[in-house]
């Protein structure tokens, strides 16, 4: 019997044959002691980014072809409540913590060299994807692309990167967040949550008018350090199961107290022409979302544990996690893969068309939410092409040692550059 007059379960098995084998030798070479629900709980976290920013992101065209920021929160508030998933900052510091903990207990020489390593795994491909875009930029001008996208695309792309910077600062505080694990437990993450509702009260109390615009800023360190402290608890061991369903408890009922007496935004994400945001910096919601998300993870750290000893769910986890900083610095270029072409098929410079919908059509009705969803699995598809070389930035090749110096300081160069621009300082 030819492969073609085979009945159709069994052509499929056929096919699958392969990825199942590939799924079968990841979990062989799974060290025992790998906590498969912590990874499990960062890949989803990760994932959570790009599914957010393709969902909630949209453009518009301009009488030039240029494509702006839009996004369909400006018409559609009943949409916020997905933004309550899909916001999962929160859970990527709690395991980040939890990782960070338990890597600097087993770290085999001094607290900065370990430091010096994590920064590098995460400086490498941010230098990467900054100093691409630094050198594209200007051949996609020279080919016709307006400076408004390009403008909208630099924005994009260094949008999700201010986590780094902050992710580095809160990795470096790993040491005195495992001191305050061990005195306090679980309750060392509370003077957090109370320093970030003390500014919240003063930037939208009675005194508000009276406060200066940078006093928000506080609120970075101790809004993102947070979760970040749980997990480094929860690595110590300092949270069980009574904490965790304490801050699924009082998560919760904060985070309902916040939206129904205080009248906070209910979207996590900004929103063009909001007054107010939750997220830059982050709000007393952030921090409760945060809590509450913490909770439910370390509740069904277990289940989640049995669920990925199956070959076929741990695989994927295990690719994620190695292309997380891939995943995290080039997905918005993914996106814009799709939408710089398409901004000259729809209508593109001069054309004075209505654009491609869900992609370069203003997000303001129900049929472009359906359509952007349906362009996801192409911005998806465009993710996993880029990543194939995009990854050598965060996994460089092994040899090749001459010359590494000059290449970082042209990359840094490259990177300041392309920063200065998308800042709109040049």
């Amino acid at each position: 019997m030819s492969a073609s007059a085979a009945p159709a379960p069994l052509r499929k098995a056929t096919a699958l044959a392969p990825l199942r084998k590939a799924a079968e030798r990841i979990d062989r070479q799974t060290p025992a002691h790998r906590d498969r629900a912590v990874d499990g709980l960062r890949a989803l976290a990760l994932l959570a980014v790009p599914t957010g920013h393709w969902l909630l992101g949209g453009f518009t065209l301009d009488s030039d072809g240029g494509l702006h920021n839009a996004s369909p929160l400006s018409a559609f508030g009943a949409l916020a409540p997905a933004s309550w998933v899909l916001q999962m900052l929160g859970i990527f510091f709690l395991v980040g913590g939890y990782a960070s903990a338990l890597s600097y207990r087993r770290r085999p020489g001094s607290a900065g060299a370990w430091l010096k390593g994590r920064i590098v795994r995460l400086g490498r491909p941010v230098l990467g994807v900054t100093a691409v875009w630094a050198l594209a930029a200007p051949v996609l001008y020279a080919a016709g692309v307006p400076e408004a996208s390009l403008r909208t695309g630099a924005t994009l792309v260094i949008q999700p990167l201010w986590f780094v910077g902050v992710y580095v600062v809160v990795t470096a505080l790993t040491p005195y967040c495992v001191r305050a694990a061990g005195r306090l437990g679980g309750w060392a993450a509370a003077p957090l949550l109370g320093s970030v509702a003390v500014v919240d009260f003063l930037r939208y109390g009675p005194l508000a008018d009276s406060v200066p615009s940078w006093l928000s800023l506080v609120n970075i360190l101790p809004g993102w350090l947070f979760a970040y402290q749980l997990g480094v608890s929860w690595g110590e061991r300092r949270i069980g199961r009574r904490g965790a369903w304490l801050l699924l408890a009082g998560g919760t009922l904060l985070f309902a107290a916040l939206l129904a007496v205080f009248h906070y935004p209910a979207s996590m994400v900004g929103v063009p022409g909001a007054a107010r945001t939750n997220s830059h910096p982050p709000s007393l919601l952030v921090l409760a979302l945060a809590a509450a998300q913490s909770g439910a993870a370390i509740l069904l750290r277990d289940r989640l544990a049995k669920l990925l000893a199956r070959p076929v769910l741990w695989a994927p986890v295990v690719v994620i996690n190695l292309c997380a900083m891939t995943i995290l610095c080039w997905h918005q270029t993914a996106m814009l893969a799709a939408a710089v072409p398409g901004s000259f098929v729809g209508g593109g410079v001069g054309g004075g068309g209505g654009g491609l919908a869900g992609l370069t059509t203003a997000p303001d009705s129900l049929g472009w939410i359906a359509a952007r969803v349906a362009w996801m699995p192409v911005f998806a598809a465009l993710l996993v092409g880029i990543a194939r070389y995009a990854r050598r930035f965060e996994h460089p090749p092994e040899g090749v040692r001459g010359g590494r110096a000059l290449r970082r300081t042209v990359a840094g160069l490259l990177a300041a550059g392309f920063a200065v621009f998308a800042l709109g300082l040049a």
